[in-house]
């Protein structure tokens, strides 16, 4: 994985020294994605630029890679995992590539399919192709969105990145796009491509977009679709073929590996795998520690560990470690992320980076094999509905006065949030469990509630899990978790790569029947019965926690003070937020009457990213200062 940027002028270009000035600015910005090398290349109107880090082709992978007949220029952000066989493909075309180095397929590929040449690659990739005999630019973006890439249009130019950071690093303004950060409020993460700067825009997954002096075009050439196919062996053994070779593909590299071992059956099965495949490489297994008993999985993942014969290296998550690590990730990545397990996730990845540069993660496979419990909340809410207005309206009633409790995915949370949304249409529904922050509390924030419905088509012929599959898919999934492992990792140099988001895994898991997926109070039944060819019994079938965070317990202790300040930033109130409601909920939280800790985290993260924001707006400032105090 790397850092990849790049400016193109069309039409009459500005000299290349002043490209080649803010590409290099960018591409020290990216630097913590690529530690290994840096590189850019070009003609008088694109320069493309790479912060390289080093996983394949560790002699002769440097970039950007070049075709000196055409003068195609390439940088890609990530691996192509089919690189040998597409290698195969272009020697029978009459296209000979270097040995070993990835990337070196793409222009050739490029050259014989044009813009088509992405569906034929797989692996996690962003990729920038500078085609000067068109003078087309192209940008893509690998199908499940592991690896991210933002553009800026301007007049007679783009500029792209795999960072916002970096625009702000080359000097460009971060013009506040206030209606897409009180979306983030909302939901945790921004959708449809959105950014909070106003005139930044990112390549959606699976999306290839040219650009060129007339204009943008934007094509999707690949779509999750849940759909039985009577054609397609969905037996266990015939996914047992996949997964390892997606396995074997992705820890296929020329650098030392680990994983990201939480003991659910996620990463535990990816381990399982990998360490059968490969039964002579050592895997590192690195895993977080809680003190709160609820929130530590230590134990189950020792427990996978020691049967695997994996070396286990523990990464204790303390509170007095959060404020330093929020403006940490933001500074360096130039977006917020509402998730709080975005902490801990480079917590690990900090640490793993001392020993390896790839870690293997679980990512994909709750979305993919119907492993999350909203999938059977909304199967129950299906009769609850049923159950008579005014029995519902008893019961909720009686629901709100539970005690909040600081557990860990609580029953009384639970049945909350379901009660809360159960009215709902299923799809509003499922967005209202998963939310940040509830429309009730927005309201009192004194924001506008109203979701961005999710388009048309998601619903259009679909069963109500594979909507809800394909949502989680597209939204939470591209635009949360994967952002969130993308800039956790590669803030310390370490690429995180998920298996279960493997082209073949992906369309098998979208050709399984709805009862082999979520079922009653069953989740991801196919997979847990495929699991117990790897793994004992007790580690398939526990139940279901997922990495959290005891913010709860921490926003009433020692992060309460910081959390004060940070909830009274003005800086929130020009976003149009209350702040002095935001004050009510954190006192109504350490009060025990309310349990706000994600609404009260959202806010946090956006008032710590506005803070950052204002940072770069007075740099930006001060530098045209001094140009201008040069000119004269």
């Amino acid at each position: 994985m790397c850092g990849i940027c790049g400016i193109v002028a069309f039409g009459d270009p500005a000299p290349d020294r002043e490209r080649r000035a803010a590409v290099d600015a960018m591409i020290v910005a990216l630097r913590h994605r690529g530690p290994d090398a840096r590189g850019h290349g070009g003609d008088r109107q694109a320069r493309l630029g790479i912060a390289r880090l080093a996983i394949r082709g560790m002699t002769n992978g440097d970039q950007p890679v070049i075709d000196a007949a055409s003068g195609v220029v390439v940088v890609c952000n990530g691996e192509i995992d089919n690189h040998e066989e597409l290698r195969v493909w272009l020697r029978a075309h009459g296209r000979e590539t270097p040995e070993g180095a990835d990337v070196a397929v793409l222009p050739g590929l490029y050259l014989e399919l044009g813009a088509s040449f992405v569906e034929r690659v797989a692996g996690a990739f962003a990729i920038a192709i500078w085609d000067p005999r068109s003078g087309t630019l192209l940008l893509a973006r690998d199908r499940a969105g592991e690896r991210s890439l933002f553009y800026r249009l301007s007049d007679g130019g783009v500029a792209f990145a795999s960072e916002l950071a970096a625009f702000a690093a080359a000097g460009d303004g971060m013009a506040l796009d206030a209606a897409a950060l009180r979306q983030f409020l909302r939901s945790g993460y921004f959708v449809g491509g959105g950014t909070p700067v106003g005139d930044i825009g990112q390549v959606g997954p699976a999306e290839i977009l040219t650009i060129d002096a007339s204009g943008l075009t934007r094509r999707q050439y690949w779509r999750w679709m849940p759909k039985v196919s009577h054609d397609m062996d969905t037996s266990e053994a015939a996914f047992d073929a996949i997964f390892r070779q997606a396995v074997a593909r992705q820890s296929d590299v020329d650098v030392d590996h680990g994983i990201f071992l939480s003991g659910g059956v996620d990463s535990s099965l990816i381990a399982a795998v990998a360490s059968a495949i490969r039964p002579g490489k050592a895997l590192k297994a690195y895993t977080l520690r809680f003190a709160e008993d609820s929130f530590d999985e230590g134990n189950w993942a020792g427990l996978v560990a020691g049967t695997l014969g994996l070396e286990t290296i523990p990464v204790d998550v303390a509170p007095e470690a959060f404020p330093e690590a929020l403006a940490d990730l933001i500074e360096h990545c130039g977006e917020p992320l509402a998730d709080p397990a975005w902490i801990p996730t480079a917590l690990l990845a900090r640490r793993a980076s001392r020993n390896v540069k790839v870690a293997l993660v679980g990512e994909g496979a709750d979305e993919l094999f119907g492993g999350y419990p909203t999938y059977t909340g909304a199967l129950a809410a299906r009769h609850y509905r049923r159950v008579p207005g005014p029995l519902r309206a008893a019961f909720r009633q009686a629901v709100r006065m539970w005690p909040v409790s600081d557990k860990k995915v609580a029953v009384s949370y639970l049945v909350k949030r379901f009660v809360e949304a159960a009215e709902l249409d299923p799809l509003s529904r499922h967005r209202a469990w998963t939310a940040s922050i509830s429309a009730p509390v927005l309201r009192r924030l004194g924001l506008d509630p109203a979701p961005d419905r999710p388009p048309e088509e998601l619903l259009e012929g679909d069963g109500l899990l594979d909507a809800l599959q394909r949502h989680d898919f597209e939204m939470p999934l591209a635009e949360g978790l994967l952002t969130k492992a993308d800039r956790a990792g590669m803030r310390w140099g370490l690429e995180t790569r998920a298996p279960f988001l493997d082209a073949a895994v992906m369309e098998f898991a979208a050709a399984l029947p709805e009862k082999e997926r979520a079922s009653g109070l069953g989740t991801k039944i196919f997979l847990k019965r495929y699991a117990e060819r790897y793994l004992p019994k007790p580690v398939i079938y526990r139940r279901k926690r997922g990495l959290s965070v005891p913010l709860n317990r921490w926003l009433r202790g020692p992060l309460q003070s910081w959390a004060q300040g940070r909830l009274a930033s003005p800086a929130l109130a020009e976003l149009g937020v209350d702040v002095a409601a935001a004050a009510e909920l954190l006192a109504e939280h350490c009060a025990g009457r309310a349990d706000h800790a994600r609404a009260l985290w959202t806010l946090i993260v956006a008032a710590e990213w506005l803070s950052w924001r204002a940072r770069c707006a007075n740099s930006a400032a001060a530098a045209r200062g001094s140009q201008l105090a040069a000119r004269i």
